[in-house]
This record gives structure tokens, C-alpha cells and sequence, in this order.
């Protein structure tokens, strides 16, 4: 099984990659795969490459789920 999270661009960076941060953890990935990406913009992470933009709503959606499945465990 496969795990992709929504995540938010805080900066762009050179060569195609930028800096993403979800709940305080940031990390570099490859935005080769996404156009038009600005900071602020959410985007669906993958093992280190940003697979496509998501809107804000549903990115809050989604790690609304993990969160309360992380409770429940």
C-alpha cells in the first residue's frame, strides 16, 4: 500500500524542488511534476516528489483523518 500527504509549499527553491512543512517538519522535495506551484500551494507528497496540487479544504480534510485515525489507534 502506498501513502501520499497533503503538505504546503513554504519555498520555492531551484532546479525543480522546493520546501514543504506539515505540523512543524519540513522537508526538501521534487516539484519536477507540478507546474505553476507557488508558496502557500498544497500539494500531494510521495516519497519525496510533490505529485499534484491539492486544494486547501480538502488538504485540511485529509489530515483531519489521520489525525483522529492516529487517536483512534
Amino acid at each position: 500500500m502506498c501513502l501520499a500527504i497533503p503538505v504546503q509549499v513554504t519555498e520555492l527553491l531551484p532546479d525543480d524542488m522546493a520546501k514543504v512543512s506539515l505540523d512543524g517538519v519540513t522537508k526538501v522535495v521534487s516539484t519536477a511534476l507540478v507546474e505553476d506551484l507557488q508558496v502557500g500551494d498544497y500539494v500531494v507528497l510521495h516519497v519525496g516528489y510533490a505529485l499534484s496540487k491539492i486544494d486547501p479544504e480538502e488538504a485540511a480534510r485529509t489530515l483531519e483523518l489521520f489525525a483522529s485515525a492516529g487517536e483512534a489507534a
